[in-house]
């Protein structure tokens, strides 16, 4: 059951946060921000946890895996719970709770408690699906891709911007106030779990579910399947193997930018002998990127859509993770500074335009289980970070890890042919994207008419005026 009075416009009403579509879109964006800079929030200060806790580098591997494991569980379990409650309960939840680890980090004394609080604060990383779903349950077909990928990629920024500020931060509390280092990091992360749960109260007053209500009020209008169909339907999208070959694609792409935002201040310190504030401003270059790629990759996905329907958004994820793959391997061969640093940002620029059109593909997969489809495909990106953060805790050197992983991206590239769509979807989702353009035409003509009304009662004023 579709639901209705989607926006079908982003960036025409982008400033009217009356429309619950675009505060929500708002709201959704911030909330991921937030956790994702918390996600990665002790990454850059990783030189300073390594020192203080005498952690090998087999151990700092061990604690890259845990920060991206447990979010795979998280992100099946966020779908799930996104379609059986809704997602501002869901996102209100994630958020309160969340923020507990991430301030809980600074009681970590050893490798064992360091690493228990760095995978408890992974399920925060499930807030990814929650946005997602919420942007495709607000936006029409139309602009739906562009949405979903700039909400993401909003929050992913999160990842490019904790690199830096976080130095900062510690740098605040150490040069400032005199804490000792020990204690800098520590209430850096206090300062970002509190930004977290007050996010979340936040969330709880300012959104709802859908267009024209919450879930419970909708299925008690019977305006949406009941309660108990959600189970049902889940284990349904299981069954699709498109689902799963997204799960693959999103782990070529999402993956490898978590793996990149663990790695890369300690890559550019130990390769390139660059200071903690420096590489810290290095490795940023990578995430900040999310300002702009990830929302290409959405609005390319759109317009491929326009053109060719449902396949040319999949033929676009082809072409921008095949291009990905490339990067990465020529920056893994990359060993002066100012070749490194311009090589890192196409590598990005694809990464995250292949992120934008993923999410492009899955609202189409299956509209009765959009939770389950987005926490799949999501979860697939932790996946992939997983299995690339093995790479990084062994003995093989860091350039090859990357280029090992360009060659594995270049090859999943191709996985993108197997999302097909049949005939009667593709004429469907034509038509609902055609009636979506209408529906923006409409509203563009109305305000013209609203504009040109008040131009001529302006133009009587002053005429009135002029004769009195």
């Amino acid at each position: 059951m579709e639901l209705q009075n989607k926006a079908t416009s982003l960036w025409g009403n982008f400033f009217k946060i009356s429309m619950v579509q675009i505060r929500t879109f708002h709201m959704t964006w911030f909330s991921f921000f937030l956790c994702f800079f918390a996600w990665f929030g002790i990454a850059p200060l990783m030189l300073i946890v390594r020192d203080e806790l005498n952690l090998t580098k087999e151990q700092v591997g061990w604690t890259i895996i845990a920060s991206v494991a447990v979010t795979i569980f998280a992100r099946l379990l966020i779908g799930w719970l996104c379609d059986r409650i809704g997602p501002r309960l869901t996102y209100t939840g994630l958020l309160t709770l969340g923020a507990l680890p991430v301030m809980g980090i600074g009681l970590a004394h050893d490798f064992q408690t360091f690493l228990m609080f760095r995978l408890a604060i992974g399920a925060i990383g499930a807030s990814f699906v929650i946005t997602q779903y919420h942007t495709s349950v607000m936006f029409a077909p139309n602009v739906v891709g562009q949405a979903n990928a700039t909400s993401a990629g909003w929050g992913n920024l999160g990842g490019g911007v904790t690199q830096f500020v976080m130095p900062m931060i510690f740098s605040i509390f150490v040069l400032g106030f005199g804490f000792t280092e020990a204690v800098g990091w520590r209430l850096s992360m206090v300062v970002v779990g509190i930004a977290i749960f007050l996010t979340g109260i936040a969330y709880y007053h300012l959104t709802q579910d859908a267009p024209d209500g919450n879930y419970a009020e909708l299925r008690a209008k019977g305006l949406m399947p009941p309660q108990k169909s959600v189970t049902a339907d889940y284990f349904e999208a299981l069954k699709d193997s498109r689902v799963w070959v997204l799960f693959l694609i999103y782990g070529a792409c999402f993956g490898i930018e978590l793996t990149v935002n663990n790695v890369a201040a300690l890559y550019f310190a130990d390769y390139f002998d660059l200071g903690l504030v420096a590489a810290g401003g290095v490795a940023a270059s990578f995430g900040l990127m999310n300002i702009f790629a990830r929302t290409l990759g959405g609005i390319f996905g759109d317009n491929y859509g326009a053109l060719w329907g449902l396949k040319g958004r999949a033929f676009w994820l082809f072409i921008c993770l095949f291009c990905e793959g490339l990067a990465l391997m020529v920056f893994s061969q990359m060993q002066v500074l100012f070749l490194a640093i311009p090589t890192l940002i196409v590598f990005s620029l694809f990464t995250q335009m292949a992120e934008g059109a993923t999410y492009s593909v899955v609202p189409f997969i299956n509209k009765k289980a959009l939770g389950a489809v987005a926490g799949v495909v999501g979860a697939g990106g932790n996946a992939g970070a997983v299995a690339a953060g093995f790479l990084f805790k062994g003995a093989i050197d860091w350039s090859e890890a990357f280029l090992i992983i360009g060659m594995v991206v270049t090859a999943a590239s191709f996985l993108a042919f197997l999302v097909r769509f049949s005939t009667r979807q593709e004429d469907e989702e034509r038509a609902n994207f055609a009636a979506a353009n209408i529906e923006t035409i409409k509203a563009k003509a109305i305000k013209a008419n609203a504009d040109l009304e008040l131009a001529l009662e302006t133009l009587k004023s002053k005429e009135a005026a002029k004769q009195s």
